[in-house]
């Protein structure tokens, strides 16, 4: 199976909606372009960002469509899922290889805590569902509650032909740096899942980050993948330097919706989150994005 192409920076694509929280499809292709025009790598449609979680399936089908459609193979699109029932995201996973992505992204269920076993099962039998397609397990444990470890990684990686890479959202960069490790041997593809790693996740291996960032700042995400891939080590940790303080104010507001906010700062009209998400109105911390933005010279 070619893997050649699954690097770079990722953008977990915000799915822009219209006032009846249906994919405003104008607004989609808008957003597929503003990330490909601005040197990016490849699309991730319904990542954690992209509210999978709000979104049924055959509104997801249709979201896919127009983003393979815009794409129309300039670069890689990948489907993110994050069902709980293993039924349901080899259902997902089918659907996904039906209309030709690059790659799938399985996060591990949320609510339950399955055991090594269980989780070793679920992400066995997602894979097996679409053997042609390759699969990135996505570790999350932060909106999930619990990790996946190595071990388990490892296992899946050198037993499961198609499971060829791993989105690391931990924040733990010894974890990203022992998935190379233990994986190197068979060209496991390890991204950082933090915006603010992506330097550092470089530095231990990684092929590149699932970044956020890249909705509505891909000018500077894009810089530090590039001039890291360029040799200029000092050049991308600067991007990364410059990078950081604006992505961190996205704390000061809720998940998702700091995404949006930001992007609406810049002139996007990327629409609102999906309820019970508002776009965020405290004045101070609308104020605190804006001098972060600023100071990053995004406007």
């Amino acid at each position: 199976m070619n893997t050649d192409y699954i690097k770079g920076v990722i953008v977990p694509i915000i799915t822009v909606i219209d006032e009846n929280e249906k994919i405003d499809e104008a607004g989609q292709r808008r957003q597929v372009d503003y990330i490909i025009d601005n040197g990016l790598q490849g699309i991730l449609a319904f990542g954690s960002n992209g509210e999978f979680y709000q979104i049924e399936e055959d509104e997801m089908e249709r979201g896919l469509s127009i983003m393979i459609d815009e794409a129309a193979g300039r670069v890689p699109v990948y489907f993110g899922i994050g069902a709980i029932n293993t039924k349901k995201c080899i259902r997902l996973a089918k659907m996904a290889a039906s209309h030709g992505v690059s790659g799938i992204s399985v996060l591990q269920p949320m609510f339950l805590k399955p055991t090594a076993d269980e989780l070793k099962a679920h992400f066995t039998a997602i894979a097996e569902a679409v053997p042609d397609t390759p699969v990135l397990l996505y570790n999350n444990p932060g909106r999930v509650g619990y990790g996946l470890t190595a071990d388990l990684i490892t296992e899946l990686a050198h037993t499961v032909p198609n499971i060829v890479g791993l989105k690391d959202t931990s924040g733990d960069i010894t974890l990203t740096e022992e998935c190379v490790r233990r994986n190197r041997d068979i060209g496991f593809k390890v991204f950082g899942g933090k915006d603010t790693l992506l330097y550092a996740s470089l530095c231990v291996g990684a092929v590149g980050g699932v970044c956020t960032a890249g909705n509505f700042m891909p000018e500077l995400i894009g810089d530090i993948y590039r001039k890291f891939t360029a040799g200029d080590r000092e050049g991308a940790l600067e991007a990364q330097f410059r990078l950081n303080p604006v992505r961190l104010a996205m704390d000061k507001s809720s998940f998702p919706v700091a995404a949006k906010d930001m992007a609406a700062i810049r002139g996007m009209n990327v629409g609102k989150p999906y309820l019970p998400s508002l776009p965020t109105t405290n004045e101070k911390t609308l104020q605190l994005f804006r001098d972060m933005m600023k100071q990053a010279g995004l406007i």
